[in-house]
């Protein structure tokens, strides 16, 4: 694999992977914002600017841009999150620069066409309505407001109806103007390509966008902790619980990671195994740590009977407590290789490495070499396993969440109480 970085006069980076031994590429543009950088009267602009991006630009119809590219076999797709939007295609080689053709299109030369906004405004409407008929979508919700309330990083990406009726072209124009600027942008593609005519193409294409950097999103400030119970007429109770986290620079990251693993990472995770395995008390348990620019987001989340929602969360706290005093070496060489398979088993996808490769560029300022992951890897040990797990239970209450009918779920959350800070302060000094 040949990876080589270019910056462009317009601070845009552009970033390459080539892969000779494919016959397909894939390409995309990725703008470092999303959710968080929205304010109050934006909530939900920037997931709306990302489906308007597809329908229409001064040069293309809505139509005439997806048939373009999948006249030639290609598919192209976008996603915002909190700090991230992008838009990309898959193609074959030959037609790399028609997929860059389009994607600096939708961006630089959209047409926000009012009678296509009010449509996407109502298909966002209905898409705001699958995700409240999914109690899944709904206990994060509520979870992430929990976490950072007040905050645009613990509001919903998708707005509300009420602030996307008030979205007119202007304001998508100017946040558009305002948060997609050069230097908090990258041109990211792998697979079957050039790094001279991607850079060439991506010079020409980009060329107006701003070169000075966006404003930066108001700092991320993780709540007080508590709970929170949502009364629902639903078969299954669904429970929620996060921790501050910690940011995606940060030195203790991959060993939290680790201890996430070993936690709820997979069917060899403690909680799986006990839990489930054992128990029999749910289908799925999970644990996940979210790292974001300032701060990160570590969840875990099951669901189960309403009546078994007291002992579920007992067992998990109970876990947990368990598993930072007894990481064993086993456990800690398990999650490592999962890590380092999860991480080479990407470097075979090329859609994955595009991805890779920019919020690398994103995040560190440049791509991290697969050397450098494995060795990061590698070096996290017991001890900095027990270190970071002793860390994120002194650095936060718990926020819990559960979604669901019943009595047991405010004793269920109750128990949340009981992961303590007062032990894991004290082995941490």
């Amino acid at each position: 694999m040949s990876v080589d970085v270019t910056k462009l006069p317009s601070g845009l980076t552009v970033v390459t992977d080539t892969m000779p031994h494919l016959e397909t590429a894939a390409l995309g543009v990725w703008a470092g914002v999303g959710g968080r950088d929205e304010k109050s009267n934006e909530h939900g602009i920037s997931h709306l600017l990302e489906h308007m991006a597809f329908k229409g630009t001064t040069r293309r119809s809505s139509r005439e841009i997806v048939e373009e590219i999948e006249a030639v076999g290609g598919d192209l797709n976008a996603g915002t999150s909190t700090e991230t939007t992008a838009y990309y295609a898959r193609v074959m080689k030959a037609d790399v620069a028609l997929a860059l053709d389009v994607l600096s299109d939708i961006l630089t030369n959209p047409s926000f066409v009012p009678d296509e906004l009010e449509r996407e405004k109502s298909v966002i409407v209905q898409e705001i309505g699958a995700a409240q008929d999914t109690p899944d979508d709904v206990v994060f919700e509520h979870l992430n407001e929990l976490c950072f309330p007040d905050q645009p990083i613990g509001r919903s990406l998708l707005g509300t109806a009420k602030t996307l009726k008030n979205f007119d072209r202007d304001m998508l124009r100017g946040y558009l103007a305002t948060h997609y600027r050069g230097p908090d942008m990258v041109v990211a593609a792998a697979g079957a390509v050039d790094h001279k005519r991607v850079v060439e193409e991506a010079a020409q294409k980009f060329a107006s966008f701003d070169a000075t950097p966006a404003p930066k999103p108001q700092p991320a400030m993780f709540g007080k902790g508590g709970s929170r119970v949502v009364h629902r007429d639903l078969e299954q109770a669904h429970l929620t619980l996060a921790l501050e986290g910690v940011p995606q620079t940060d030195l203790s990251l991959f060993s939290l990671q680790v201890f996430t693993n070993t936690l709820g990472g997979g069917m060899s995770s403690r909680l799986f195994q006990e839990v489930r395995e054992k128990r029999g008390l749910c289908y799925s348990i999970y644990t996940f740590h979210a790292p974001y620019t300032d701060t990160g987001f570590f969840g875990l989340y099951t669901g189960t009977d309403p009546g078994d929602a007291p002992e579920m969360m007992e067992v998990i706290v109970d876990v947990i407590n368990d598993a930072v005093e007894t990481l064993t070496e086993a456990e800690i060489a398990r999650a490592k290789a999962q890590m380092k398979a999860g991480l080479l088993m990407a470097l075979e996808s090329c859609s994955s490495r595009a991805e890779q490769l920019a919020r690398h560029v994103l995040a560190y300022g440049r791509p991290l070499t697969v050397e450098e992951l494995v060795t990061r890897i590698d070096a996290v040990s017991i001890e900095s396993t027990r270190n970071a797990a002793h860390a994120l239970l002194s650095r936060s209450r718990p926020a819990v969440v559960a979604l669901g009918s019943g009595r047991g779920l405010d004793t269920a959350v109750s128990f949340a109480e009981g992961l303590t800070q007062s032990k894991a302060k004290t082995l941490l000094h």
